[in-house]
């Protein structure tokens, strides 16, 4: 029940009847009408007479030209298939970035005495960041489907060590493993190995992925499970492995999954909805293990990448040139980044400096998903 005192409020705020005077007729009360835009009708209703009309709704399609939504859309024809493991470009490991150095930098950024993990460490990304906690001080294990070649990259990454390093008389260990991160029995026996060979596992990068390029309508369904199964099961079993060691271990540790700035945008013009889901599937997946864990002192934060020049990516564009420019168009900073934008960043969530900082998603996107 409303009091009085607010009815008679009411009252007297509201809007009272205008009273109207006409020659010959008694004065009455007559009420405005509510619009009189009805009654108009000029020129500015009319969109080919008003470019900006023309630029809204009430226009047809293609009423103010050809560039209605053409850097928003995606593009049916645009499709690139992740190549067969034989015709993959070899990542090279960076130089002139893991020699000492007398610069003032907080101990916390450390690995000193941790052993990391990296699936997909054998190339592109998770080499690149590999590489970088190795110059941080830690151990490494590489984990990837083509054992040859992360054995060949484990080689190099030492020697490029030893040579950025003269003197130094301890040696990070680096290994290399095999494992198909979409089959947990795969994955079991890589955790294994790791852990014979390391006696122990601190930090896990989870950066085996792929993307393809198709509309969604007819990308094969094989290859979309395919898809699914590295990007976001692989995630899922390589991270649950790696909690449980550390759980019985009664040990801390940072988890950081590889997600991308796809996670949270839709990527134009190159058509690629499953692995968009897959990755925004990836990214709720460390905010959702994050809160699990947190209890057991398990850290787990997700570094979404955008554009990023890698091996694999200079293929494409090779192929693709005119995917470059719109790409870059679209990127506040204008450029793409390259892998070792992502060393600092991996450092980071792995090390101390980040001990309050779990669930967080890092997108070192250049801004892309800020427009």
């Amino acid at each position: 029940m409303f009091s009085r005192t607010v009815t008679r409020t009411a009252l007297r705020r509201a809007p009272r009847p205008v009273a109207l005077a006409a020659r010959g007729r008694p004065t009455g009360l007559f009420l405005r009408p509510l619009s009189d835009t009805a009654a108009r009708n000029n020129k500015q209703d009319d969109p080919t007479n008003d470019p900006n009309l023309a630029a809204t709704n009430k226009a047809p399609d293609g009423a103010s030209g050809e560039h209605e939504g053409q850097f928003a859309r995606t593009d049916e024809s645009v499709q690139i298939e992740y190549p067969p493991d034989s015709e993959m470009p070899s990542q090279p490991v960076v130089q002139g970035r893991g020699g000492m150095h007398f610069k003032r930098t907080l101990a916390s950024f450390s690995l000193e005495n941790k052993v990391s993990m990296v699936t997909g460490g054998a190339r592109g990304l998770g080499l690149v960041m590999a590489q970088g906690l190795v110059a941080s001080g830690s151990h490494l294990a590489i984990v990837d489907l083509n054992k040859a070649e992360a054995e060949e990259q484990a080689e190099k990454i030492i020697e490029q060590f030893r040579k950025e390093n003269p003197g130094l008389e301890q040696m990070p260990s680096v290994t290399a493993h095999y494992a198909d991160v979409s089959n947990p029995d795969s994955v079991s026996t890589a955790l294994s190995e790791v852990l014979a060979k390391h006696r122990q596992i601190d930090n896990l990068v989870t950066s085996a992925g792929f993307t393809e390029n198709f509309d969604a309508i007819n990308y094969p369904f094989d290859r979309m499970q395919k898809l699914w199964g590295v990007n976001v099961d692989g995630t899922y079993l390589f991270a649950t492995g790696v909690a449980k060691h550390l759980m019985e271990r009664k040990a801390p540790g940072s988890i950081v999954m590889i997600g991308s700035m796809s996670g949270s945008i839709v990527n134009v013009p190159q058509p690629q909805a499953p692995y968009n889901a897959a990755k925004a599937a990836v990214r709720h997946l460390a905010a959702s293990l994050a809160v699990e864990w947190a209890v057991h002192g398990i850290r787990v934060n997700c570094i979404s990448p955008g554009y990023m020049l890698t091996a694999l990516t200079r293929k494409i564009l090779d192929e693709n040139p005119q995917l470059r420019e719109q790409w870059t168009s679209l990127i506040p900073v204008g450029k793409m980044g390259t892998p070792e934008d992502l060393m600092g960043a991996v450092t980071f969530l792995l090390s101390d400096a980040s001990k309050y900082v779990t669930g967080a998603d890092l997108r070192v996107d250049g801004g892309y998903t800020l427009t």
